[in-house]
């Protein structure tokens, strides 16, 4: 790939497939580090790195600011873009984005006190205990618009936009449903915990935060960072289709967020409400 071709999600390479040994064309997921820099007024800062597959940067960047507690309101984000710093190539200027905020928002009070390093496997979320839900004015979530039987197939109902996926095999989803049950949005990404702030930055740039009676469905586990990214958004119901964590159930049932888990096929473990 040359340096003034536009960054793509996938890539095609040669592989070998065995026993045959027979040499064919296959997709991989694209991985690329993505830059978020801040821009309070007085010059830009490097706020974070990720890796991250291509696509929806600026929802990405949006949803992490917001998710992680570096925006108090929707003004807070003045704008955001790609970068135009012209010192860098046109491969580099795809992989920074530039987040214009006020000059009093936590993204820049709080940028003295740490950078954000994310990887794509787990993610680093700035809040570490419930206790720092609550510090920032996270609230209790509304109850969800849909029944444990409907929950239990928005999976199936993600699937089939999951387009990434089915070229590669090799990244997550996260799809955001509204009280109704209407698909809204669908992102992909290599880090599950992306593909969610992709979904939240979608809901920041659309002005529909907070997410009352809104559902979450992930094609991974539940983590303890999945649910307070959601739970900042103000969505009411996780559905994951692999297991939840200790502290994931915790913070959901804190929070009275309705989690499901392993959820296939229509089934699923209820971890939150308590019964």
């Amino acid at each position: 790939m040359t340096s003034h071709e536009p960054i793509s999600p996938t890539q095609r390479i040669q592989v070998s497939k065995t026993p045959s040994e027979t040499s064919v064309s296959d997709y991989v997921v694209g991985e690329e580090p993505l830059e978020i820099r801040i821009d309070g007024g007085s010059g830009l800062q490097q706020l974070a790195i990720t890796m991250r597959t291509p696509g929806a940067d600026i929802e990405l960047g949006a949803g992490f600011l917001w998710s992680e507690g570096l925006l108090r309101n929707r003004e807070d984000l003045i704008g955001i873009t790609t970068c135009k710093d012209k010192e860098l190539s046109p491969r580099e200027q795809e992989n920074v984005i530039v987040a214009q905020v006020v000059p009093d928002a936590p993204a820049v009070t709080r940028i003295m006190e740490r950078r954000f390093t994310i990887s794509s496997a787990c993610g680093v979320c700035g809040s570490t205990h419930i206790g720092d839900l609550r510090e920032r004015g996270c609230e209790n979530v509304s109850a969800p618009g849909l029944s444990d039987n409907d929950l239990a197939n928005l999976p199936d109902l993600m699937r089939p936009k999951q387009k990434i996926f089915d070229k590669t095999g090799g990244l997550h989803a996260a799809g955001l449903f509204d009280p109704t049950g209407k698909l809204v949005v669908v992102r992909e990404d290599v880090g599950r915990h992306n593909a969610v702030d992709k979904v939240v930055g979608y809901a920041l740039m659309h002005d529909l935060l907070p997410l009352a009676g809104y559902s979450l469905a992930i094609s991974g586990r539940g983590g303890f960072e999945i649910i307070q990214k959601a739970i900042s958004a103000g969505i009411s119901a996780v559905v994951a289709v692999s297991a939840p964590t200790s502290l994931a159930v915790e913070t959901a049932r804190e929070f009275g967020l309705t989690l499901l888990g392993f959820t296939r096929n229509g089934t699923a473990t209820k971890y939150s409400p308590a019964p």
